[in-house]
């Protein structure tokens, strides 16, 4: 049993404090922290209401290592897992590292003035945590994250040599408004709004935002418009498994979306460089944050699914072999269990596996810094099924787009 400090209270923070609390064998003491306590107070409620478990709930900013330190140094946890933004991710580590605790984020570090992620910053601080005896385990969303641990259990079971990956992630949700986003806006705009990027051959291939797209027939929902985009967790899986020739990820977008987002594109609206305004200097994508529908806030009317997962072709005993490995997930469900939409559950619910497995399994306690893909699928694979996220797979079957002959 062991104590957990969770930063971050928006939709996912919510759903890692419910999931968390529903497992108290494991977690027996739970802290929520945020910049914004009131929010980490409501979702305390929430729990309290749902599951009759007591949380406790903090202020930090994440941003000043010596606040986190403090608050570490007071609750005295034996890790912590953000979910706050990727901008904290570098502080929120010092902060770990500080205090001698194990750390897991769900997506990868970013500066805030750049449009770019990418591990480089992260996986710099190897040796630090495995000279400290600590691990960090980066990535533990559901993509990246479970995306990761499709392909090492694939590559486990089903391939000698892996060849071709597609990471296919649809949402065919329906929440009822003109326009929002599943999670934070500012992100999730910085990351379809840059170049596209896919691994072939043994290099990058750079392409202009959402320009290959094409349908995917998603099972359970039929076939969705999917757009190449780049995303992080190619970056980790094509370095770890070096036999794939190409690695791509696609996201479906509906029409509409697409089209509020080229117009405030075109007007300025999704832009990071300060503009003057009435005397002061706003983000003009901060502002549009601040009028969007709040990811958290979108649960609620939420209708349909979501369907994440990997299509891989290789080889096994000499032989050709495809392998389809996914989950669907239904908002409307989500919803009823921990008061979130499905793009937060299928994020939140594998950050707490990944924080129970780094307790309770000496298998997946490995000091250092750490991408799923390098850790025993196996237990994953399995408490998937048990916490709400059951995967589905088929061998040998034609895959729903193109592969080389």
């Amino acid at each position: 049993m062991s104590k957990v400090l969770i930063i971050g209270a928006g939709g996912v923070g919510s759903v890692v404090a419910h999931k968390c609390a529903m497992n108290s064998q494991v977690f027996s003491e739970i802290m929520l922290a945020s910049r914004t306590k009131a929010k980490c107070d409501k979702i305390a409620a929430e729990i309290q209401e749902m599951h009759g478990v007591t949380i406790q709930t903090a202020q930090v900013d994440a941003d000043i290592v010596a606040e986190t330190v403090l608050l570490i140094k007071k609750f005295q946890p034996k890790m912590l897992i953000n979910v706050a933004l990727p901008y904290q991710d570098l502080t929120l580590m010092e902060a770990c590292l500080a205090t001698g605790i194990h750390y897991l984020d769900t997506a990868n570090y970013e500066p805030k003035d750049v449009a770019k992620f990418e591990y480089s910053w992260q996986w710099a601080y190897q040796e630090r945590f495995r000279e400290a005896g600590l691990m960090a385990l980066l990535g533990c969303g559901f993509d990246p994250g479970v995306t990761q641990v499709y392909t090492a259990y694939a590559n486990k079971h089903h391939f000698d040599e892996m060849h071709y990956l597609d990471i296919i992630d649809c949402n065919a949700g329906d929440h009822g408004k003109a326009f929002a986003t599943n999670f934070n806006p500012e992100i999730n705009i910085r990351e379809i709004t840059q170049p596209g990027r896919y691994w072939e051959n043994g290099e990058w291939v750079e392409i202009e935002a959402m320009s290959i797209h094409k349908p995917i027939d998603y099972p359970g929902i039929g076939p969705k418009e999917s757009y190449v985009l780049y995303h992080e967790e190619l970056e980790s899986l094509v370095k770890n498994f070096p036999t794939l020739k190409r690695a791509r990820f696609w996201m479906t977008f509906g029409q509409q979306y697409i089209t509020h987002l080229n117009v405030l594109e075109n007007v300025g609206m999704t832009s990071i460089k300060p503009i003057k305004f009435q005397g002061m200097d706003i983000v003009p994508l901060e502002f549009l944050k601040a009028v969007l529908p709040a990811p958290d806030s979108l649960g609620e009317n939420y209708s349909g699914q979501t369907s994440i997962g990997c299509q891989i072709k290789g080889i096994q005993d000499g032989q050709e072999k495809t392998y389809y490995v996914w989950n669907n997930c239904d908002h409307a469900e989500c919803y009823r269990e921990v008061r979130a939409q499905a793009v937060s559950y299928t994020t939140g619910v594998p950050a707490m596996i990944g924080a129970m497995l780094m307790l309770t399994n000496e298998e997946w306690l490995k000091p250092g810094v750490w991408n799923c893909e390098e850790l025993n699928p196996d237990p994953f694979m399995d408490l998937l099924n048990q916490h709400g996220l059951p995967w589905n797979e088929k061998v040998n079957v034609e895959l729903p787009h193109e592969y080389p002959a």
